[in-house]
């Protein structure tokens, strides 16, 4: 533990408090484990608790300070009010006064939203825009959409670093300019039914929410699946459905699509998902094998389909059929 305390505040047995106590003192340190502490003093009057700084701090002593419950972890700032005890020291009785610093689950979660708003916005202005983001309603989705939710705690931190990150289960959270530069390339519309291949987080998922009327999602891993439907669920995206299955063979019961986006790599595009695909739809897809794959861009007209490589790529390889099919 760590306590920063203004040298105003002199903790020493015997040695009475200088003019001028501070109101509040500081928790600096994020690790910092303090719950409570507590002041003994000695009065032959009652004593009076006043935020109020005085003059008269001669009759005042601090005489021991007791710190418990050391398992709060405090989380960044915490800024809490000390209280000044008015009392002559003549005649000797003990007074107890707790001060609760930390409540049960002391995260300073006000704090650290701000932060992870402010660092969300950096991601579109260093991360998107300069290599080529420019639709207006992407970045928006981008903006507003909080990546920390859709990773591990422990990662969150790193929620919107310029890089994937593992997720549980072999699987990863494609890094944030793969999936703004997935999404653009669609050219969304907010009528358009949206299918997805590899619900993974969710993360994708809540983007696409924010652009179209709606999103059908397959995850083939159960914990995976349940977890991101629980997750959007509790983000209020209800324009989103989650099922468990085998990515390859598609939604049928909901096509055709006006879009499909697909976030793991089989070594060739699976016919259900291009049957599935409205005539001037277009879906976008990463190809190949680990180490040696392409991001295609697919476009049907007229029954044909036109491909095109848009981004060398490295996704998580698809599994279910696909693999069966190698």
């Amino acid at each position: 533990c760590e306590l920063r305390f203004r040298p105003e505040l002199q903790y020493r047995r015997g040695k009475d408090v200088r003019r001028g106590m501070p109101q509040p003192f500081n928790v600096g340190h994020r690790r910092a484990l303090l719950q409570c502490f507590a002041f003994v003093g000695h009065s032959r009057k009652p004593v009076k608790l006043t935020t109020k700084a005085t003059k008269n701090t001669k009759n005042f002593r601090i005489t021991g300070i007791l710190a418990v419950d050391p398992g709060c972890a405090v989380r960044g700032s915490l800024i809490v009010p000390v209280y000044e005890l008015h009392f002559p020291v003549r005649r000797v009785s003990q007074w107890l006064i707790l001060a609760v610093l930390a409540p049960s689950g002391c995260g300073q979660k006000a704090t650290r939203i701000v932060d992870l708003a402010n660092e969300r916005q950096r991601m579109v202005q260093e991360q998107l825009m300069p290599r080529g983001v420019h639709d207006e309603r992407v970045l928006a989705a981008m903006s507003k959409v909080p990546r920390e939710e859709f990773v591990p705690q422990d990662s969150r931190g790193g929620g919107y670093t310029d890089q994937p990150l593992p997720i549980g289960y072999g699987q990863t959270i494609s890094q944030p300019y793969v999936v703004a530069f997935m999404t653009e390339q669609l050219r969304l519309q907010p009528q358009d039914r949206v299918l997805e291949i590899g619900t993974g987080s969710g993360y994708q998922a809540a983007i696409l929410a924010e652009l179209v009327g709606e999103v059908y999602s397959i995850e083939i891993i159960e914990p995976l699946a349940k977890s991101a439907e629980a997750t959007l669920e509790r983000l209020d995206y209800k324009n989103v459905h989650v099922k468990i299955g085998d990515g390859y063979k598609g939604w049928p019961e909901h096509a055709p699509f006006d879009a499909i986006i697909v976030t793991c790599a089989p070594d060739h595009v699976p016919q259900p998902l291009i049957d599935q695909l409205k005539d001037g739809g277009r879906m976008i897809i990463p190809v190949g094998g680990l180490g040696d794959q392409e991001l295609y861009l697919l476009e049907k007209k007229n029954g044909e389909l036109q491909r095109r490589a848009v981004l060398p790529v490295r996704f998580v390889p698809m599994a279910g059929e696909a693999n069966e099919r190698k």
